[in-house]
């Protein structure tokens, strides 16, 4: 069974997937045949590791997701011809109130990352073309993958040069230096759990964490009365938290004034608590408060040991980097394609200047201005937080943003318009969108999310 996957825009977009309860046939290890160690470099979009994977001979983009215990392939094309072994129908159940999703479960699969190989590999495909992690990230994804890789390597993640690298146990030579610390992890049910301390307001509160590098936030919490789990009245808003399997998911946004792990200390994290409605806590290990996402993970240069239970880390470069919120409120993905046409300049003659130039190397262009046409990518407003200034001033879902102040759209990366929407609060914006054909301008400020209206 499924027990949740979400994608819950921190930029953009948080995706968490575990399997859970199932009953499966063994299968053989990756390894590695030639060598020691193996370096993979990954994308890094949304604070989510994407790494190249082999299915059957197909390379296709996978997330690096330590909260799943099984392979989950989705968001397949038909140029995609991956060769699927011995199929059989399953179903999935996920985060939200809608029911379950029907998926494949296929064995005896060929899978490769690097020089690593692991054969008679079980993964579950789902054919619904609404789980789709690409509009949200702006780049393709095809699946995710976790425990299949951790339980055969030490794992190195090293979020500063953008790689991960497999060792093999035998091999692998624990880090000694002071600047690296040693931390007990569980493995339960395929799965890594650390323990933390989070203070709210003053107290620290100790609290048991999946650690999920497939989660783009900092931190979520299940809200705990008994434990004193539970957000800032004062420091917190509603707002949409995700899309999982089976509906959409809301909650509340705060922050917490303190977060501990191991001697390491961050101070006004971002928290994440996800209605109850979400989340159905009978399929939740009765001693996890949360979970650690990327947000706080890639602060830190890691190496996974699940054989012996325990987590490397060191802090890097990140780790001052402030935790920001979508001051804006809106939520965007990448809907399709347009055609613009651009002007380029092209070199028509060379004519040598006169003599009397002190140049006589120099040479004169004339140019004629031609046109091409490219495609350019759309941008579309998915969702918009009710009491933010964006939806005051008149923005609603469906826009499509054709300009952010004054720039086009489309000359923007994904990564660079969702710096904007995170900055700073009273940044003015001016977006001009388009709405059933008719070209809109609005202007607003970005507002303090944790302010009242």
């Amino acid at each position: 069974m499924l027990e949740k996957l979400k994608l819950l825009p921190r930029y953009f977009i948080l995706v968490y997937l575990c399997l859970y309860g199932l009953s499966l046939p063994a299968q053989d290890s990756f390894f590695l045949k030639n060598s020691v160690s193996k370096k993979i470099n990954f994308e890094f979009v949304s604070n989510l590791i994407i790494i190249p994977l082999e299915i059957n001979d197909v390379t296709l983009s996978f997330i690096l997701d330590t909260g799943v215990s099984k392979p989950i392939l989705f968001n397949l094309s038909e140029s995609d011809s991956v060769d699927l072994k011995n199929t059989r129908t399953f179903y999935l159940h996920g985060l939200g109130s809608e029911g379950k999703i029907k998926a494949l479960r296929s064995s005896h699969n060929k899978l490769k990352i690097g020089d690593a190989v692991g054969v008679n590999q079980d993964l579950f495909v789902v054919y619904d073309k609404t789980i789709d992690f690409t509009p949200r990230l702006g780049v393709v994804v095809h699946g995710i993958i976790g425990y299949d890789i951790f339980k055969d390597f030490v794992v190195e993640i090293n979020y500063n040069s953008k790689y991960i690298r497999l060792h093999k146990h035998n091999s692998f030579k624990p880090r000694s230096s002071k600047k690296w610390k040693i931390m007990p992890i569980n493995i339960m049910s395929k799965k890594p759990y650390l323990d933390a301390k989070v203070a709210i307001n003053s107290t620290y509160e100790s609290t048991k964490l999946l650690i999920d590098t497939g989660s783009s936030d900092a931190l979520w919490l299940f809200e705990d009365k008994e434990i004193g789990l539970t957000p800032n009245e004062d420091l917190s808003f509603n707002d949409y938290l995700g899309k999982g399997l089976s509906g959409t998911i809301y909650g509340k946004r705060s922050k917490v004034s303190s977060f501990k792990l191991n001697d390491f200390s961050l101070k006004d994290v971002n928290v994440a608590f996800p209605d109850s409605s979400s989340v159905d806590m009978t399929k939740v290990h009765k001693d996890r408060n949360g979970l650690l996402g990327g947000d706080i993970l890639k602060r830190f240069n890691l190496f996974f040991d699940y054989t012996n239970e325990k987590l490397y880390l060191k802090r890097n470069s990140h780790f001052k980097d402030p935790f920001t919120y979508n001051n804006s409120g809106i939520v965007l993905e990448h809907n399709g394609t347009m055609f613009v046409k651009e002007e380029i300049r092209v070199p028509t003659q060379f004519n040598k200047n006169s003599v009397n130039n002190t140049s006589s190397n120099s040479v004169h262009v004339n140019y004629y201005i031609n046109h091409r046409v490219k495609i350019k990518p759309i941008y579309k407003v998915v969702e918009i937080r009710k009491s933010s200034n964006a939806y005051i001033s008149g923005l609603r879902v469906e826009d499509i943003v054709i300009s952010i102040n004054g720039k086009p759209t489309y000359e923007y990366s994904f990564s660079e318009i969702n710096k904007i929407l995170h900055d700073k609060t009273g940044k003015s914006l001016r977006l001009k969108i388009l709405r059933r054909g008719v070209n809109m301008l609005f202007k607003f400020k970005l507002d303090d999310a944790f302010k009242k209206k």
